[in-house]
């Protein structure tokens, strides 16, 4: 369910003939709109984040999207085993579309079998299931259960680091590049901290039901238990994922996510100096991250925010809202201070598509704004008969 804030204004850019906003065209549950003037709570300063022993890091908040803290976080670094949190994205598309089920006996070639690091030790010439190696490749971080996984998917793994790019860019990972399914060193394998964070919100986010599968904490296979390496799965219970990794070049790194009520945050450290080292200080960042913010659902996709006038339409007006559920998140305590303002296109005539762009809605904080986002028609208007036509062009002249 979405909440709404307690919003101090709402300002509408209009035609000086056009209809104002009704009292029926605001959100659900919204309070009376009031005027700019009014008297506002300062934003109250929150303490800087701990200092973090890594390389580099960040802080996001699942929902929203925001950057809580971070350090270097658009610097290249080596990701080692969190390449497998891509690896992961992409077999998990193509369960998506159907193109391979979990019910698959992928077979494990040579170079599957051979490839060196942490393994599941499945073995050469013969055929495991797909979820076997999924868990081989999350809980375990089996190299070997990761390059059957990618030749499966692809045919190859050279075809399948194709598909890790491509995913890469759609998620927004605009300084990252992946050479390979497994982490093992190479010049040309990068990532940022913040690219990471952004990879493991769509990782949760797309694939729920996937997702569960970090939090498992052993997993056995050829007779073998290994551990999930993510200590931090047995320190808080609301960690329920995500990654470790390590090379002596990369250091140990951690993606660690974690959920506290309706609160999820999505912490990323790289080059640490010690498996401890990398749960601590993904501890501390999580724990910063809940102690000072919160975030809360102020507008749930598709629900009119507002009704627009619409010329020359079979219809007068046109629903406005968003095409995704809108968060912020704010330090504690100033969610009564969040103020917002609806910005409409002057001039929408009709034919008018559901879908298109007519505004936007911003959300501030004091001066800082939070979130914008484009107000889009939530149906379609036709174009209307020649007398609505005619009459609407005869207003609009005397209009200008």
């Amino acid at each position: 369910m979405m909440l709404q804030p307690r919003l101090f204004f709402f300002t509408l850019l209009w035609l000086c003939v056009s209809q104002p906003l009704s009292a029926a065209n605001m959100p659900a549950n919204a309070p009376p709109a009031t005027t700019q003037t009014e008297t506002q709570t300062a934003a109250q300063p929150i303490p800087a984040a701990p200092s973090v022993a890594a390389r580099a890091y960040a802080l996001m908040d699942f929902h929203s999207g925001d950057i809580l803290a971070q350090n270097n976080a658009d610097q290249r670094m080596e990701p080692a085993s969190l390449t497998k949190l891509m690896t992961a994205y992409a077999v998990f598309k193509e369960l998506a579309t159907g193109k391979i089920k979990l019910t698959d006996q992928a077979s494990i070639s040579e170079k599957a079998w051979r490839t060196e690091g942490s393994r599941t030790f499945v073995k050469v010439n013969t055929k495991v299931g797909l979820e076997d190696l999924l868990k081989g490749m999350i809980v375990q971080s089996g190299n070997d259960a990761t390059v059957a996984l990618a030749e499966h998917a692809a045919g190859s793994e050279e075809s399948f680091v194709a598909l890790m790019n491509q995913h890469a860019k759609e998620i927004g990972m605009e300084h990252s590049h992946f050479t390979n399914s497994t982490g093992l060193p190479d010049p040309e394998l990068y990532v940022t901290a913040a690219d990471m964070a952004k990879l493991a919100r769509a990782l949760i986010r797309d694939f729920p039901e996937y997702y569960k599968w970090y939090s498992v904490k052993e997993f056995t296979y050829n007779g073998i238990t290994q551990y999930n390496r993510n200590k931090l799965l047995w320190r808080d219970t609301g960690v329920d994922g995500v990654k470790t990794g390590h090379t002596d070049a990369a250091g140990y790194c951690l993606i660690a996510s974690a959920k506290h009520d309706d609160m999820r945050l999505i912490s990323v450290v790289l080059g640490t100096e010690s498996e401890n080292s990398r749960a601590k200080e993904s501890e501390q960042l999580l724990n910063y991250g809940f102690r000072f913010y919160e975030t809360h659902a102020l507008y749930a996709a598709g629900k009119p925010l507002g009704t627009a006038r619409v010329w020359k339409g079979v219809s007068r007006d046109l629903p406005l809202g968003l095409s995704e559920d809108l968060y912020v998140t704010v330090p504690r305590g100033q969610y009564k201070n969040l103020t917002a303002a609806l910005e409409v296109d002057m001039r929408i005539i009709a034919p008018a598509s559901k879908g298109e762009r007519h505004g936007a809605v911003k959300v501030s904080l004091g001066d800082k704004v939070l979130a914008t986002r484009p107000l889009v028609a939530l149906q379609d208007v036709a174009q209307g008969g020649w007398w609505r036509r005619l009459v609407d062009t005869v207003k609009l002249w005397f209009a200008k």
